[in-house]
């Protein structure tokens, strides 16, 4: 079994967090260098598990058609999750085209000057990379500036992102471009000084049926979650979709500083629900078009509810941004939680529609704590708004 493979770069270590490897797993090669590790990744199958011991290893590293099955997945992970191994430097670190059943965990992606892990389709948009798992995966100081994703996802359905952290980063943490069945969850985003941070995560250009859950985002610089965007066409998946994003969730999050926390930008039907805000430095919510193809739906029928919002006036003039092109009046406010902190009196908001069932002007004792994350509300609204209040799925 040969696939097309390229190797350049360097690497050093950094501690994660997660489960040690199964006992099936650590059957699996494991790999202490560069040469070894090309060696594993040409010849793995379904079932194979390649495991990387601490260390350095070069960034640039580019596999396709790397299959497991429902049954037998393929496993690329770090032996010591306190001591994961670490890919620095170069322009790409990992870039992974037209996958399927394969999971990543337990690594370290650092310092690349363009993308720091790229997952696509090949180009191939009728098959596209499908059940991918990362977990407990870092990437960091991507960039700085400019379209530099730290994890950046190209026609890739049933994906799964989870307990990952994203530290400074140029264009979006995490880009998903006609992503769909999508689940980021318990993630966390993290704005660093001098770099661009525009986004930190995004899912555009056809992709549908995409939550975000119990993530943490903190100074992640432009706008926190982008439901929707602006998509050349011809990269759209499906070809010929109406929307930017569609069916998208946004609960159980929390926010502190950025610009805006959440902007609907193209798309039609999405919510956000049950999440803390704290501090937004312009806006809580955007709605914007973004993309103006007469093909394309105004952004409309979004769900804005159950959410904590402490905000300062000397921050936030407008609570909500609509642009035009779009149908602000079609989204639905109610059961949110408003506080200004500096004018508890003018806590009630002005928004597109009428709210239902808000609270306005009761302090819900939120607080910061030393990394600025909001910690959950001390009052009674910690059992039925924000973050700490969403239901359990069943």
């Amino acid at each position: 079994m040969h696939r097309r493979f390229l190797v350049t770069g360097l690497v050093l270590p950094l501690v994660a967090h997660a489960a040690a490897l199964s006992a099936d797993e650590r059957q699996g090669v494991v790999v202490r260098d560069d040469a070894s590790l090309r060696r594993a990744l040409d010849t793995a199958g379904p079932g194979s598990s390649v495991v990387l011991a601490p260390g350095t290893y070069r960034p640039g590293i580019h596999v396709r058609g790397l299959k497991g099955t429902a049954e037998a997945p393929v496993v690329i992970a770090g032996s010591l999750p306190g001591d994961p191994p670490v890919i620095e430097g170069g322009q790409v670190g990992l870039h992974l085209s037209d996958c399927a059943h394969l999971t990543l965990r337990d690594l370290v992606v650092r310092g690349q000057s363009g993308n720091g892990i790229n997952i696509d389709d090949g180009g191939s948009f009728d098959t596209p990379a499908h059940h991918i798992t990362l977990e407990n995966v870092r990437v960091e100081d991507v960039g700085p500036a400019g379209n530099r994703d730290a994890i950046k996802l190209s026609g890739v359905d049933d994906l799964r992102v989870v307990r990952c952290t994203v530290a400074g980063w140029g264009g979006q943490g995490i880009d998903m471009v006609g992503c769909h069945r999508a689940l980021v969850e318990h993630c966390t985003f993290h704005g660093k000084e001098g770099f661009g941070q525009q986004i930190a995560v995004q899912a555009k250009g056809g992709s549908s049926d995409v939550t975000i859950r119990g993530c943490t985002f903190v100074d992640v610089g432009q706008r926190g979650v982008n439901l929707g965007g602006s998509t050349n066409p011809k990269v759209f998946r499906p070809q010929g979709a109406t929307y930017e994003a569609k069916n998208v969730t946004v609960e159980g999050c929390r926010f502190a500083g950025g610009m805006v926390p959440v902007a609907f930008v193209g798309a039609d039907g999405a919510t956000v629900r049950y999440n803390t805000i704290f501090r937004p430095q312009r806006w809580v919510v955007r709605i914007l078009q973004e993309n103006t193809a007469e093909s394309m739906v105004p952004s409309r029928n979004g769900v804005f509810e159950r959410n904590v919002v402490v905000f300062r006036r000397e921050h936030v003039r407008a609570h909500v941004s609509a642009g035009p092109k779009t149908e602000p009046g079609s989204f639905t406010f109610r059961d949110n939680w408003w506080f200004c902190e500096d004018d508890p009196d003018r806590s009630r908001p002005d928004l597109p529609s009428r709210e239902k069932g808000g609270v306005y002007g009761k302090d819900p004792g939120v607080t910061p704590d030393k990394d600025g994350v909001p910690s959950p509300p001390t009052t009674e609204a910690s059992k039925q708004y924000g973050a700490d209040a969403l239901p359990k799925p069943d």
